[in-house]
């Protein structure tokens, strides 16, 4: 059964209050490093697949001035436009997106979560693969992969101008023999002059091996890697960001 998360259509409107673009800043910067440290230079051109509502975007932007965002909802392009106005936005499946040329660098930050088999990673890389330019890097960045995956909660949320979101999320295990799992949210709204509101959410993950990334990455064409994600909020040596360079 395919599940819509409602995050990302009929609730896209309060996401920057269940993450907010500000807090990405760190990270942001850590992955322009590791491109930096693969290509020698900070990308002149970059392509973010899975874009979603613009965070990473509305920091690395600063230093690249060829950047083009995709995402397959509609509705989180909108809003990543609200804060990326002057970048180019397009709708496409990360898998099978195609943009019409190349980029120094193709980033992929965690909307490759949602992917769940090998031919979908597969998919993801030769689609990446096609994109960069020779000499040029692509960045992947699960949230988990099998070796990783901890079944556990977690909470968050931010206020905003007349409204405010906290969440309840909590991880456990998807469908025998298979490498998903699910994370169910529970967002409570306060909007003013209103009552309060519930509403849940369900989401479908992926956890797969990294050798599936690595190999699925070398048979696109790339030199893998993977190299340890640094950040104040996760546990050191717990995750990791996989690379690609493109042979010049």
């Amino acid at each position: 059964m395919t599940v819509r998360p409602r995050m990302y259509h009929e609730l896209a409107g309060w996401f920057h209050l269940i993450t907010a673009p500000g807090d990405y800043a760190e990270e942001a910067a850590y992955y322009l490093q590791v491109m930096q440290n693969i290509i020698g230079h900070v990308p002149a051109s970059l392509l973010e697949l899975g874009s979603g509502g613009g965070n990473n975007a509305s920091h690395y932007k600063k230093r690249i001035p060829d950047v083009v965002l995709s995402d397959l909802s509609e509705e989180m392009l909108a809003l990543s436009r609200t804060i990326n106005p002057e970048l180019p936005h397009l709708r496409g499946d990360m898998r099978t997106i195609r943009a019409g040329r190349q980029f120094e660098a193709v980033f992929v930050h965690d909307a490759c979560s949602y992917l769940t088999t090998e031919e979908d990673i597969r998919q993801l890389a030769a689609t990446a693969f096609e994109h960069c330019l020779p000499g040029g890097v692509a960045v992947f960045c699960p949230d988990h992969t099998a070796e990783n995956l901890v079944f556990e909660t977690d909470h968050g949320g931010h206020d905003g101008k007349g409204r405010a979101l906290r969440y309840l999320e909590w991880t456990y295990p998807g469908s025998p023999g298979t490498y998903e799992f699910q994370v169910d949210y529970v967002y409570v709204l306060h909007e003013d002059g209103r009552e309060p509101r519930v509403e849940y959410d369900r989401h479908v993950n992926g956890a797969l091996p990294r050798e599936v990334w690595l190999h699925a990455l070398a048979d696109a064409g790339f030199e893998p890697g993977a190299v340890p994600l640094i950040h104040s909020e996760v546990p050191e040596g717990h995750s990791e960001v996989f690379t690609g360079w493109r042979p010049a």
